[in-house]
């Protein structure tokens, strides 16, 4: 009988059960090299200048083989060791084919995922699938053909699979339990040295390919399987940021922490009424935008704006993401390897804000939404850390536009003005945040100028946004609380933070501007960062008050310290101080860089420089497992 049947199935009848594995693999191995060419042949253009990238290749072949081996695992077992052939082959292909589906679905979604974040799905790709209906109607209009043929192409091809499998399968012969048995240490051991991929005291990791100091580079040599696994194994250990980047002793920590903090102002006689404090914070604004920052001219009224107030013209970003913004400026809490403090289960409770201090100075405090406030677990946090109300989506009747992200930004800054004429002489504190500037881009026509052709593109909407910033001032100059109002404009983050370096400091860049009673009207030119602006509020407010945030009060930062900012960008994190970056990334040796001309040119270690990064990204770690990170009214921890 094996006379007559195909090679291949010749070679599985000597092998056995394992031809069933090896041919998995295989075929595992070429669609993951095939759609790593793929990937490389869309992003050709920013792979011009990697050396070797022939490496691509051969580390991703690595790679894969520790993916697939690792996936092989429990579907080997269950080959080998199960009794009954009909359902110890169906069951095996089933769950094989079900890797194939999610092999498939991967590699087609990430063209997509990379063009939005610059990198291999990570921890966004399944923290966005908490939010079904905003995701998916945002991939209907943004990419409809694709949320069609991913899951039909991924489908197919799992049930292609399984049935080559299947097929493959009957055509073997049926091995007795005990020749399995004997085959399945064998099997196991193989699979386990090919998904340690390591005779080393370590397995192979992310680390492992790393071998460019251009990231996407080092992306594309992994498939976005094993980066999406690893997130979520990570997600469970990433607090512990010893672990991924190295120890200080905490003495040496809090030192070279303060050494960067700088002095507090000396708090003038505090005014008979203190100023309200309005902070909007726009929706992936970032400085591409602004034209007196190098951008596009989008921003009119922004930029009319900045000469009335403290324009910022080198404040960087902490993240790349709405809620790592968030956390720097309401909390001012440094980014750190785990997710944003608005979602980690220890800060649901007693975590500092500004909220929570203004509250206790007798503020009115309030967050103000155009979308559904349980997205990132906003409203949650707010209104358990120092927020008395959350104004959200639900609250807005008759808004001008409802769109996928919420109402229009206009409707936002006329419930702020309702709201803010609401208080009387009391003084309140309120956060604003935008959502029109988020694909797809919708907002109400008639109000702009577009700057190009559709309607529904970004840089419409963020000039749409600017809009809405101008009409918040607009109805502010006509009431009474405008000349006893702080306000703060400034963006979460920019709108697509891409490059070649490790890190692409340039596009962490974003407008940030302040302005109202006793701010100076100037530019401020020196580097500095999203946790600065707290400490800065609270000089301005007058308000002396203990708090644990470690940025900087920028008005009264001596001379002779240099401007500092930190960034997370996936797994990398920079300390960008004056014009030298030290950047830190998981289980590899710190690496210096300067800054110049918004590219990193390498330099030789800067040994006090990467410390002093590495101090502050472990102070933040510290802080949150100590619980440390709390308002002075709150009790102390157990």
């Amino acid at each position: 009988m094996n006379g007559s049947l195909p090679a291949v199935t010749r070679g599985q009848a000597r092998l056995g059960p394992a031809g069933v594995l090896l041919l998995a693999l295989l075929l595992g191995l070429v669609w993951l090299a095939l759609a790593r060419a793929g990937l490389l042949l869309l992003f050709h253009e920013r792979i011009t200048g990697v050396a070797a990238p022939w490496r691509i290749f051969t580390i991703g072949l690595r790679m894969d083989t520790v993916l697939l081996c690792e996936l092989l695992a429990i579907p080997a077992l269950l080959y080998l060791l199960l009794p009954g052939r009909a359902l110890r082959e169906w069951l095996t292909a089933t769950l094989l084919a079900l890797a194939a589906a999610l092999l498939v679905h991967m590699e087609l979604s990430t063209p997509a995922f990379i063009a939005e974040y610059d990198h291999r799905p990570d921890r966004v790709y399944y923290e966005y699938l908490r939010y079904p209906r905003e995701v998916f109607t945002m991939l209907a209009r943004s990419y409809p053909l694709q949320l069609l043929l991913v899951p039909l192409v991924s489908g197919a091809a799992a049930f292609a699979f399984w049935r080559l499998l299947r097929r493959q399968m009957r055509a073997g012969p049926d091995w007795p339990w005990r020749r399995r048995a004997l085959l399945a240490p064998l099997v196991i051991v193989l699979l386990f040295l090919g998904g340690r991929s390591s005779l080393g005291p370590r397995p192979a990791n992310l680390s492992t390919a790393t071998f460019s100091s251009n990231h996407l580079a080092n992306e594309l040599a992994v498939s976005s399987t094993y980066t999406l696994f690893n997130a979520i194994y990570m997600s469970r250990k990433e607090v512990d940021a010893t672990r991924l980047y190295g120890t200080l002793e905490p003495t040496e920590i809090e030192a070279r922490v303060a050494r960067y903090r700088g002095p507090a102002r000396v708090a003038a006689a505090p005014p008979p009424r203190p100023p309200n404090l309005v902070i909007l914070v726009l929706e992936s604004v970032g400085a591409e935008f602004v034209g007196s920052l190098g951008g596009l001219p989008l921003t009119p009224n922004l930029e009319r704006l900045s000469a009335e107030g403290l324009w910022f013209t080198s404040l960087y970003a902490t993240g790349t993401r709405t809620v790592r913004g968030l956390e720097a400026i309401v909390t001012g809490f440094p980014p750190t390897p785990a997710p944003a403090v608005f979602k980690l289960p220890q800060a649901q409770r007693d975590f500092f804000t500004l909220g929570s201090l203004l509250q206790a100075q007798g503020y009115a405090t309030e967050f103000i939404y155009g979308g559904v406030s349980n997205f990132d677990n906003m409203g949650r946090f707010l209104l358990q850390n120092g927020f008395a109300r959350v104004i959200e989506q639900r609250d807005f009747r008759d808004p001008v536009l409802l769109g996928n992200w919420g109402v229009a930004d206009e409707d936002l800054v006329a419930m702020a003005h309702a709201t803010f004429l609401a208080h009387g002489d009391q003084p309140f504190f309120a956060l604003l945040l935008s959502t029109s500037n988020h694909d797809p881009f919708e907002f109400p026509a008639g109000r702009i100028e577009l700057f190009e052709q559709p309607a529904a593109t970004r840089n419409n909407a963020v000039k749409y946004t600017d809009y809405a910033v101008g009409r918040l001032f607009e109805l502010a100059r006509t009431a009474p609380y405008f000349h006893d109002t702080i306000f703060v404009v400034v963006a979460d983050h920019a709108a697509r933070v891409v490059g070649e370096d490790l890190v692409p400091v340039a596009r962490f860049q974003i407008p940030a501007l302040i302005t109202g009673p006793g701010v100076p009207r100037r530019h401020y030119d020196r580097v500095a960062s999203q946790i600065d602006l707290g400490p800065t509020l609270l000089g301005l407010l007058g308000i002396d008050a203990p708090h644990p945030m470690i940025g900087r009060d920028l008005l009264a930062l001596p001379e002779d310290l240099p401007g500092r900012a930190l960034m997370q960008y996936g797994d990398a994190n920079a300390f960008l101080a004056g014009e030298r970056v030290a950047i830190h990334r998981p289980k590899l040796p710190a690496e210096t860089f300067a800054y110049r001309a918004g590219r990193l040119q390498p330099l030789p270690h800067d040994a006090e420089l990467e410390r002093d990064a590495l101090a502050h990204l472990l102070w933040a770690a510290h802080a949150y497992r100590d619980r440390r990170y709390r308002p002075l009214t709150a009790a102390p921890a157990d």
